[in-house]
C-alpha cells in the first residue's frame, strides 16, 4: 500500500460546466471604448479558457482584468518583469498554480491596446479575436499553464487552440512557430 495522497482529476472537460467568475474589468486607455462588445468578449473569451483548462477555479473567484496602452503596460513589464519595453498581455497570478483551484482571487491580467492592435494587423488576425486569444493565454497563465519548454508551449498552445475554436476563432498558431519561451512573473508568495 501506498501512504500518498492520490492526485485527484477532473471530470471530463465536456462534462463539467465552467464556473462563473466575478470579473473586474477597468479600462484605463480609451481606445479600448472602440472595442463595442469588449466586455462581452472578455466575458466568452474566461469561459472558453475555464472549458479547458486542467484547473477548475472555485464560482465565483475574482479576475481582475486592466485594459491599458503601451506607455503603461512598459511601465509594469520594466518595474515587475526587468523587461523595460511594451508588451501585449501580462499576468500576474494571485495564488501558486498548486493552491489556485482553492483561491478566491485569480490574479491580474494586463493587455495593451497599441501592442495587440500593431501584432493583429501585422499578423492579419481580426482585433477582437486576437483580444480574445490573449484574455484566454493570460487567464491559462493564472491557472497554472506556462510556456517555457517545448513541452509547456505545446500543451499550452493546445489549450488556447481549444478555447478559441469553441468561440469560432480559428486556430492563430497555424503559421506561425510555437511560442518561444518566456518567464512570466508570479506575485504568490
Amino acid at each position: 500500500m501506498n501512504d500518498r495522497p492520490r492526485m485527484r482529476r477532473s471530470a471530463p472537460h465536456a462534462d463539467r460546466p465552467a464556473p462563473e467568475l466575478t470579473l473586474a474589468l477597468r479600462i484605463q486607455a480609451k481606445r479600448w471604448r472602440e472595442l463595442a462588445d469588449l466586455r462581452q468578449r472578455v466575458a466568452d473569451a474566461t469561459q472558453a479558457a475555464l472549458a479547458v483548462a486542467p484547473v477548475t477555479p472555485l464560482e465565483g473567484a475574482e479576475l481582475s482584468l486592466l485594459m491599458t496602452d503601451d506607455k503603461r503596460i512598459r511601465v509594469v513589464n520594466r518595474d515587475w518583469r526587468g523587461f523595460d519595453k511594451p508588451t501585449n498581455v501580462l499576468s500576474f497570478p494571485a495564488a501558486p498554480p498548486e493552491r489556485i483551484a482553492g483561491s478566491p482571487v485569480l490574479g491580474d491580467i494586463v493587455l495593451a491596446y497599441e501592442t495587440i492592435a500593431r501584432e493583429a494587423q501585422e499578423e492579419g488576425k481580426d482585433f477582437g479575436d486576437h483580444v480574445s486569444h490573449l484574455v484566454i493565454h493570460g487567464l491559462l497563465h493564472l491557472l497554472g499553464e506556462d510556456h517555457e519548454t517545448p513541452a509547456q508551449a505545446e500543451r499550452m498552445e493546445a489549450l488556447e487552440i481549444a478555447a478559441l475554436a469553441r468561440l469560432g476563432i480559428a486556430d492563430p498558431y497555424a503559421d506561425s512557430e510555437p511560442l518561444a519561451p518566456t518567464p512570466v512573473f508570479s506575485t504568490a508568495s
